[in-house]
């Protein structure tokens, strides 16, 4: 899985952070920054509901 995330359309709701906090993180604006853009397995689960429940849908997924 890689993840890409669209910065402009971040809503900074911050709870890709909260779900996924070794994946995402927030900069002084509250706007998502990408920590590790190609997350283990055992990040999967909690990146796709970070994707499924941002309410500004800024985050992408790419299954390999």
């Amino acid at each position: 899985m890689r993840v890409e995330v669209d910065q402009p359309k971040c809503v900074a709701s911050g709870q890709c952070v909260l779900l996924a906090p070794a994946v995402f993180d927030q900069d002084d604006d509250g706007i998502v920054t990408l920590l590790d853009a190609d997350p283990g397995p055992e990040h999967h689960a909690d990146v796709r509901e970070s994707a499924a429940i941002c309410p500004a849908a800024a985050i992408r997924l790419v299954e390999k």
